[in-house]
């Protein structure tokens, strides 16, 4: 089930983006910047992204049910993909929008840039806090794993730590974005570096929201276990004192950290047709234990079959 450092990390982001959303759009009126109002356009939408990851991990939690008997857990990617969007539709498509104006308009702006740079770097601070637990949370789960941090983050079945850990890290790079475009106006003259920095803010929330749309979409049409997953699960079937071997396995994710295992196989001994079928249902009750295995259904594989 989703664990309460999932929704920690969700809350530190969501109270960190507000703050900071608010301050932007507050230099942005001030400042008339382009980099500020796509830096604040980005900062609302992560707001409102994270309302919708904590309802991911609310909904997703809840106990499995005579209508839901393996739970509720793809609800987390249900949620997790509407907060991708939301990033897509007004994070960048706003941003895009506005620089692409301002470029067309040749807007004068900037009457009070000191505005622009004191919000941008109490943003880095509150925004790198974020990160900082996001990137905590997911350096402790890839190290128990033996994997790489950023390999895992792209691959944890967790879509609200996912999506705070990538939405942040994007924000900082907007910062920097952002900054740049400022200090080129400042330096200049020249607008257009301020509307181009609103246009890359928003090139780079477009392809952080496509990648968490398609991890997402991954988990809710059938994401498999990982190879490692999989063969660890082989051999702890085969250890167990009644199983021979086995023949089929397979694993889904049917939500954060939460295992659907289906498997085939061999049973020690030659007992009745009733006895097999206690001692299956014996076995799989034995790997439900495991609180990353939500049910378990295991049959006795066809002697001529075999595909692990």
């Amino acid at each position: 089930m989703p664990n309460g450092e999932s929704t920690r990390t969700v809350v530190i982001a969501f109270t960190a983006n507000l703050f900071v959303a608010i301050a932007k759009s507050v230099a942005a009126m001030i400042s008339g910047s382009a980099s500020m109002v796509a830096e604040a356009s980005h900062s609302w939408a992560d707001t409102g992204n994270q309302i919708f990851l904590l309802i991911a991990n609310r909904r997703s939690s809840r106990a499995p049910d005579a209508n839901r008997p393996m739970g509720y857990g793809r609800e987390a990617y249900v949620w997790s993909l509407l907060a991708a969007v939301g990033l897509f539709v007004v994070g960048a498509a706003v941003s895009v929008w506005h620089g692409i104006s301002d470029l067309l308009h040749e807007p004068t702006g900037h009457e009070n840039y000191s505005v622009a740079y004191v919000v941008l770097g109490i943003a880095f601070v509150l925004e790198g806090s974020s990160l900082l637990q996001a990137t905590r949370q997911l350096s402790g789960e890839a190290e128990e794993q033996g994997r790489d941090l950023l390999e895992y983050a792209l691959d944890t079945s967790d879509p609200t730590t996912r999506a705070v850990f990538a939405e942040d890290s994007a924000a900082l790079i907007g910062l920097a974005l952002a900054l740049a475009g400022v200090g080129l106006h400042q330096l200049t003259g020249n607008a257009a570096w301020d509307a181009i920095g609103s246009i890359l803010v928003g090139v780079l929330l477009a392809v952080v929201a496509m990648i968490l749309i398609d991890r997402n979409r991954r988990f809710l049409t059938g994401e498999p276990g990982s190879p490692k997953l999989h063969d660890a699960a082989v051999e702890r079937l085969e250890q167990m004192d009644d199983v021979a071997s086995v023949r089929f396995l397979r694993l889904e994710y049917i939500g954060p950290k939460q295992i659907f295992l289906v498997a085939s196989v061999d049973l020690v001994g030659d007992d009745a047709e009733s006895t097999i079928a206690r001692r299956l249902r014996t076995l799989e009750r034995e790997l439900e234990t495991n609180p990353y295995v939500v049910d378990a259904l295991l049959t006795v594989s066809d002697p001529d079959f075999e595909d692990r």
